[in-house]
């Protein structure tokens, strides 16, 4: 006699927001460079019913809160982490702007890991999974 494998965290969340008839989700990544983009897309996305998570704050622009080099280390490092949450939350990826750098190509690589979609608003600077 065969048992049905238990679900896998992943499968579980997907049944979960289809219980709840959740809109897709949809994850903004890209340089913070490009937060006023990335404002942008969030208005389109949601426009078209989708619910947008994304990066909240740049801390290139000088802020009291990572005003110490040490505590802005933790902080990026916690942001980091939180993103990936998000990634994981997302049903895919939306990469904003014309310039792929070190942190956006290491979310392109978990989100495709975890078999999301990535979308480009400039497929230019797709970069092809290995």
């Amino acid at each position: 006699m065969s048992y049905p494998q238990p679900l896998s965290p992943e499968e579980k969340l997907a049944e979960a927001k289809k219980l709840l008839s959740l809109p897709r989700i949809v994850v903004i990544c890209g340089s913070t460079r490009f937060m006023a983009e990335m404002a942008e897309a969030d208005l389109r996305e949601t426009r078209a019913g989708r619910i947008v998570v994304k990066p909240g704050f740049d801390m290139k622009s000088p802020h009291e809160l990572w005003s110490d080099p040490a505590g802005a280390e933790a902080l990026k490092a916690r942001l980091d982490d939180l993103h990936r949450a998000k990634i994981r939350l997302a049903d895919e990826v939306l990469v904003v702007g014309d310039y792929i750098g070190d942190s956006t190509r290491a979310e392109i690589a978990y989100a495709r890991s975890l078999g999301k979609p990535v979308r480009f608003t400039h497929p230019e600077v797709d970069i092809p999974s290995k």
